[in-house]
């Protein structure tokens, strides 16, 4: 925890977002930034590069220069206690501190290490409890004093347990603002390179009452443009101090949360429904709206279709589906359970007065046809005149025939006849 959060803005929109709340920001990547630029994802995961939001300092953090005489060449290993300070001129007291947003690799990679690490010591850094942070030892030790940031997110994902199943749940800000979740970054030149890795991690800290019944660990949330952020992210501040530690409580805004579609769980799938309620009516996910009534005239495709990846997700929700690349508009193909091509809602028939009705009736009633009667139990008394025979025969013949084939010959006879039954 956190181990996968919602970012899908270009660098752009979340400047604009933070330059709102009041957080300036002197430099930031450009959105068409194809090469370690940061990554838009409704399906954030370590790895992927995201915006990180620091004050502008030397790679080596705020304050003067320090480095390590050793180091044991890996992530997650601690950090060398030799330090040496450089003749590096301290950042006069004056000068006016310059924010900027950067793009940086998730999963923090201390710089004293050596060579790449693996996916799986990389995990292990994506996240920082703010509990280790409360002693000046360990591998935090430098990064929490001269290099602090914040973290931009629009909401994060947390896995609620029932029995064996888990069910994901998004977590955002009830206003509606991004989440700037208090990190540490950190920068790296392995050996035999000349490029340079920048990394970063999200300190996390006690569930607030509102997550308790979802997990034990939510990030620390900082209030945007806030005096928090300025102090967390003052680079005038390169000591470790009571007050830093107090600001990394669980935080005490509203927030939403809800359950969301399960292929958020697999890292690669991205949709925008995996910020949406399941239950929603704008997840085109939800089985209710295949259900829904029949749309107006007007409204009959837009109301009336649905993806096939949406079907997928209702026949198996842990099928791995590729990116959503759907445009809005767009004709749909509709599949349903059976394999067919045609699910939209029957349409409902028009009520019928009760007049026409009858005539129905009447009129199914005229056009059918006569029921065969067995030879031995005909009776002329049940003549029906409706098909004439291809033979003539008396009306008063004891011929075992029904009378209902008779010829336009005996039609006299049997008038006569039907004159004296009455």
């Amino acid at each position: 925890m956190c181990g996968r959060y919602a970012l899908a803005l270009r660098p752009a929109q979340v400047r604009a977002y933070l330059e709102n709340a009041h957080m300036p920001v002197y430099e930031a990547p450009a959105d068409d930034d194809d090469e370690g630029g940061p990554r838009q994802s409704y399906n954030f995961a370590p790895g992927y590069h995201g915006l990180v939001y620091r004050a502008d300092t030397p790679d080596w953090g705020a304050g003067p220069r320090v480095h390590g005489k050793s180091g044991s060449g890996t992530a997650g290993d601690a950090e060398p206690e030799d330090e040496v300070v450089d003749d590096e001129p301290e950042p006069a007291g004056d000068e006016e501190v310059r924010y900027k947003l950067q793009s940086m690799k998730w999963g923090l990679i201390p710089f004293w290490t050596k060579r790449n690490p693996d996916y799986g010591s990389l995990m292990k850094t994506i996240n920082c409890r703010d509990d280790s942070l409360k002693e000046n030892k360990g591998m935090w030790n430098t990064m929490k004093q001269r290099k602090r940031c914040v973290v931009v997110a629009q909401g994060f994902y947390e896995w609620l347990k029932k029995g064996r199943e888990k069910v994901p749940h998004f977590v955002k800000r009830k206003d509606g603002q991004l989440m700037c979740f208090a990190g540490l970054w950190d920068c790296v030149q392995y050996e035999g390179s000349e490029e340079k890795a920048y990394t970063f991690t999200i300190i996390t800290t006690d569930s607030n009452k509102q997550l308790k019944f979802l997990h034990d660990r939510m990030p620390v949330i900082l209030e945007n443009g806030s005096e928090n952020i300025r102090t967390w992210l003052d680079p005038k501040r390169y000591s470790w101090s009571k007050e830093l530690q107090s600001l990394l409580v669980p935080y005490q805004g509203e927030l939403e949360v809800y359950p969301v579609s399960k292929d958020v769980g697999k890292v690669g799938n991205n949709s925008p429904n995996f910020i949406i309620p399941v239950a929603s009516s704008e997840n085109k996910s939800n089985i209710a709206n295949f259900f829904a009534k029949p749309a107006t005239k007007g409204d009959t495709q837009a109301t009336t279709t649905l993806t096939s990846s949406n079907m997928e997700h209702t026949k198996n929700e842990d099928m791995n589906m590729e990116e959503i690349k759907h445009e809005p508009g767009e004709d749909r193909k509709t599949i349903d359970h059976d394999g067919t091509e045609d699910n939209a809602p029957l349409p409902i028939p028009k009520q019928e007065s009760k007049t026409s009705i009858k005539r129905e009736l009447s009129d199914e009633a005229a056009e059918e046809p006569p029921k065969k009667v067995p030879k031995t139990f005909a009776s002329p008394a049940k003549a029906s005149p409706q098909k004439p025979a291809g033979r003539s025969r008396s009306a008063t013949s004891n011929n075992t025939a029904s009378p209902s084939k008779s010829t336009g010959k005996d039609k006299g006879s049997q008038k006569i006849t039907s004159f004296f039954r009455k």
